[in-house]
């Protein structure tokens, strides 16, 4: 029997079908892999009212993406400081986020909008009430309130301004 290219196309079709994760898996960084917390961020000291916070900063839409999932632990006073390209109306989650978190919604200016708990592994979007959200920080759950952190509150970096610690508009 001769196989023709009509009948042996639908078999190398499910063969690249099935073999196709595999190869992506291995060739994938460890950082990408389910289950793999992307490396440890640049780090930067923020204040926030009277307290100290350590935050690493992710900036590419890639970072912003993986956040702290698959971390197994945050200290109290560390945290992520999420940069966006623009002032937006931004919404977290916490796929594969094994930590409850606290959220902190931040203008331009770097001044406090929002507060919110967070749950581990919820897939439901958390959206900000407003379109003015240019930075996001994630702290272990409770943090802002243990340290008497509010809305109006403003994050401050080492120079000052948190926009010219990390940039901004």
């Amino acid at each position: 029997m001769r196989l023709t290219a009509a009948r042996l196309g639908p078999c190398v079709l499910l063969a690249w079908l099935l073999a196709a994760p595999a190869v992506a898996a291995a060739e994938a960084p460890a950082a990408g892999r389910a289950g793999a917390a992307q490396p440890t961020l640049p780090v930067v000291a923020l204040r926030v009212g009277d307290a100290s916070l350590r935050v690493e900063v992710a900036r590419s839409a890639e970072e912003i993406r993986r956040g702290l999932m698959f971390r197994e632990r945050l200290g109290d006073g560390e945290g992520m400081l999420f940069v966006l390209d623009r002032p937006q109306q931004a919404g977290f989650w916490m796929k594969n986020t094994l930590l409850p978190l606290s959220l902190a919604y931040l203008d331009p200016d770097g001044v406090i909008l929002e507060l919110h708990d967070l749950r581990p592994y919820d897939v439901n979007a958390v959206w900000s009430a407003t379109d003015r959200v240019r930075y996001a920080i994630e702290a272990p759950q409770g943090w802002f309130a243990r340290h008497g952190v509010r809305p109006g509150d403003v994050v401050r970096g080492a120079g000052g301004a948190l926009a010219g610690t990390v940039g901004g508009p």
